[in-house]
């Protein structure tokens, strides 16, 4: 009987594993390294996400901020673009007005030289050669003068033969005639003048009238 107490084979089923068994923990299945695995991967889980959210907010702010500023470069390019044309309105008018000013000063001497002119020529035949050559001076400064008005942009009046325009025309004169349409500019007295769109002096003018009785 004792012989085969001792030549009998111990059996150990898996539910029999000792509680101490390192290859099983306490949780069911898995060891401790890997619960401790688990919980600092969640705990790192959450200072991650809040830098995600940190960053995107961050990421907005600057979009915005950028934003505002296009806007404002946008802004001062058109206010720099403005002023850029008011100052060079500002600058066309002053100049106008300047040579406006100083071609009014201009023109009364102008029209000394052509009266004396028109009143020469009737009578130059009659004169001595010396007369005229001086005669023909005084016709080349009337025509300098005249050449340094169009360079500041001075430009005469169309008159004789046109249609009486009071905007540019004033009537001195009005004389009924059979030969002309009425309102027709028969005659220029006085030269008008303008500069661009501005005028300087009206022409001085005789303006054909319908005879009584038509």
């Amino acid at each position: 009987m004792g012989d085969r107490k001792s030549q009998a084979i111990p059996i150990r089923f898996e539910d029999d594993a000792p509680e101490d068994d390192p290859a099983i923990g306490s949780n069911g299945g898995l060891d401790d390294e890997a619960t401790t695995e688990t919980e600092a991967t969640g705990e790192a889980a959450g200072p991650l996400m809040a830098e995600l959210v940190a960053s995107r907010a961050e990421l907005k702010r600057l979009q915005n901020a950028l934003s505002e500023a296009q806007d404002a470069v946008m802004r001062r390019q058109a206010d720099l673009e403005n002023y850029r044309k008011r100052v060079e309105r500002e600058r066309t008018e002053t100049y106008n007005r300047v040579v406006a000013e100083t071609a009014r000063k201009l023109l009364p001497v102008m029209d000394n030289l052509t009266r004396a002119l028109d009143a020469e020529r009737s009578v130059e035949s009659s004169e001595s050669p010396e007369f005229r050559h001086f005669l023909h001076g005084v016709q080349l400064i009337s025509k300098q003068l005249s050449e340094v008005l169009e360079s500041f942009g001075v430009q005469s009046i169309a008159a004789v033969g046109e249609r009486f325009d009071p905007h540019i025309h004033e009537a001195v004169v009005t004389e009924p005639s059979d030969e002309h349409e009425p309102d027709t500019v028969v005659e220029e007295l006085a030269r008008g003048y303008r500069i661009g769109d501005r005028l300087l002096r009206p022409a001085m003018v005789k303006v054909a009238a319908p005879k009584s009785g038509k």
